[in-house]
């Protein structure tokens, strides 16, 4: 039976992807000794970390005076490392799920925050709308993929106040105006490469303001004068994102995975939409996400889900539908390397379990 990968993270990654990155393990590059025990200093290894920062330039376009850095830590760490660096005395967030209500606490370490919105009091299930961001903040912090709830923020607002965005889960799946942020950062393991790396896009002009010591390593100059190579980088995931951005590049760049984000989730969310048994989680249809699609069964047919879950994953081979807890249901995860097939399976699988109810 033929599986499809439907994971929140760490999730589906393109198999060439996969085999590359497996070849390199085995004997990097034909030099004779594996990527796992090459040093991070030897000249074999150099070129990846700077292919992989100018292909992140080049697809993301981003202007000058931005450095693009490789870290270990995941974004959890970025909670703590983003007001360590920017929080001056104040700073704004946008609370929209778990993710940005702990970026949100770690903040409130190094000054005042100040939530401008939230939707917790519905469990998250849309963006909130027409709330105004103090002026006098250091920043605004936005979490644009909510990977739990699935609603996602597909555009990048413009505000009277610099942004940092946690863009873990819609990384590199459409355009974004990195102008507009003094900080972009993500967790790769899902939609960029395995776990263990994580991405910092920084305005190099915008560091070194905050009004207190950082210890070395949590201090992105740090970091950015060296080229992600203070100290021993995450080497294995970091040439799996090199793998990645690659293959973004050759099916048409972040343009290309928006197009195709848009079609999967028509898909889906049109066949949760038709089909008696199923309905989306989140409340407004624009708040939607296209990399994480949640919905539950109907509350008449309440008790079929787990009988759902068996079929579509023991003898359908859909892995990892399954709700998150403070959702339930299920969840269909369609990061950039997910396929028109996989979705269509899984309406498929959707369909045939309605005819047999």
């Amino acid at each position: 039976m033929k599986q499809y990968n439907f994971n929140a993270g760490p999730s589906i990654l393109p198999r060439e992807v996969i085999e590359n990155t497996a070849k390199q393990i085995l004997d990097f590059n034909g030099i004779g000794l594996s990527l796992v025990e090459i040093s991070h200093r030897a000249k074999y290894f150099q070129p990846v970390v700077d292919e992989a920062e100018a292909l992140m330039k080049e697809l993301l376009q981003i202007p000058d005076g931005y450095k693009t850095i490789f870290l270990g830590g995941g974004a959890s760490l970025e909670f703590c490392m983003i007001p360590y660096n920017f929080l001056i005395k104040k700073a704004a967030y946008l609370n929209t799920g778990v993710w940005a209500k702990k970026a949100m606490k770690e903040a409130t370490l190094f000054g005042d925050v100040v939530e401008v919105a939230s939707s917790a009091e519905d469990n998250y299930t849309y963006i909130p709308k027409g709330w105004k961001c103090p002026e006098d903040v250091d920043y605004l912090h936005i979490t644009t993929n909510n990977t739990i709830y699935g609603t996602e923020i597909r555009e990048d607002f413009t505000l009277p106040v610099r942004m940092i965005a946690d863009m873990s889960s819609d990384f590199l799946s459409r355009p974004v105006d990195v102008s507009k942020y003094d900080a972009i950062y993500a967790g790769a393991q899902k939609n960029l490469s395995m776990a263990g790396v994580t991405v910092v896009i920084v305005k190099e002009d915008a560091l070194g303001k905050a009004p207190r010591e950082i210890p070395t390593m949590l201090d992105y100059r740090t970091h950015t004068k060296n080229g992600s190579m203070f100290n021993t980088p995450p080497v294995v995931p970091l040439y799996c994102a090199l793998e990645n951005l690659r293959w973004i590049k050759s099916q048409g760049g972040v343009e290309e995975m928006s197009k195709r984000a848009e079609q999967r989730a028509e898909i889906v969310y049109g066949e949760i939409d038709r089909n008696k048994l199923f309905r989306g989680t989140v409340t407004c249809a624009e708040d939607r996400s296209l990399m994480n699609i949640c919905f539950v069964m109907k509350d008449e047919y309440k008790e079929l889900e787990q009988e759902f879950l068996d079929f579509a994953i023991k003898e359908r081979g859909m892995v990892g539908i399954k709700g998150h807890r403070s959702v339930g249901g299920f969840r269909a995860s369609c990061y950039n390397a997910q396929t028109i097939e996989g979705v269509n399976a899984l309406v498929a699988c959707m369909k045939e379990f309605e005819s047999k109810h």
